[in-house]
């Protein structure tokens, strides 16, 4: 069984977090008086998904002392359930099935707790999302997938009402990124009409851009056009 994870798509989704946190912290975590714990690990974490195994492991090992002084930080274990997700894939890919299998599932709970913990946080929401839209294109179970891609498209439509307040103040990436994330997951599920809201809302707010060319793919063809893609669009590399 392979639950292989794209590893661009979670490229994407660390910058996508970063430049929405951006935003979103003065509300959520600095509100805690706490550091943006995306700035002190992504390089790591980038380097860790693409494959340098020193990398995720020094990035595990710094949320794990994080979460071993502050066992709280829902924004902490929700990285480290992504974290043993890309572990779970890698070790898929190897041919482990059993080491991957078991730090599959304890990534899942992870991120679930986190969300669990703090339902509200966009910081938490967003890793989750993104994860569970990409894993769910790969795996073999089609109930497991559609449970999990339902709940991504539901991490999304959240994140989009706790930031209706501040959206159109967000980098175009990270509106493109929420809205193409919901409309396409919603297509993969078989909802068209709600689809087609958020294409529709994507081609508006983004006349131009690859985002929207992409909505105006789907919604001149729905039936033909595919709204797959590796990766978001201008992801930035850091």
């Amino acid at each position: 069984m392979s639950k292989s994870l794209t590893l661009t798509a979670v490229l994407c989704f660390v910058a996508w977090l970063t430049a929405t946190i951006g935003t979103a912290g003065q509300t959520q975590q600095a509100t805690a008086a706490q550091p943006r714990f995306d700035e002190l690990v992504r390089a790591d974490f980038f380097a860790g998904v693409g494959g340098n195994v020193a990398a995720l492991d020094r990035a595990m090992r710094f949320i794990e002392q994080t979460l071993a002084k502050d066992p709280g930080r829902a924004d902490v274990l929700v990285w480290h359930g992504a974290g043993l997700v890309t572990r779970a894939s890698h070790a898929f890919e190897k041919g482990d099935a059993a080491t991957g299998a078991a730090l599959w599932q304890q990534g899942l709970g992870e991120m679930n707790e986190a969300v669990a913990r703090e339902p509200e946080n966009v910081a938490v929401l967003i890793p989750r999302g993104a994860v569970l839209l990409e894993v769910s294109r790969s795996l073999p179970d089609a109930q497991e997938a559609k449970s999990l891609l339902t709940t991504g498209v539901g991490d999304y439509e959240k994140v989009l009402a706790l930031q209706a307040p501040y959206f159109r103040y967000l980098s175009e990436h990270s509106r493109g990124e929420l809205l193409f994330g919901l409309a396409e997951g919603l297509h993969r599920l078989g909802e068209r009409a709600r689809a087609r809201i958020y294409f529709e809302r994507l081609l508006s707010e983004a006349t131009g851009s690859e985002y929207g060319r992409m909505a105006d793919a789907w919604l001149k063809n729905p039936n033909e056009s595919t709204t797959r893609r590796s990766g978001c669009v201008g992801c930035h590399k850091k």
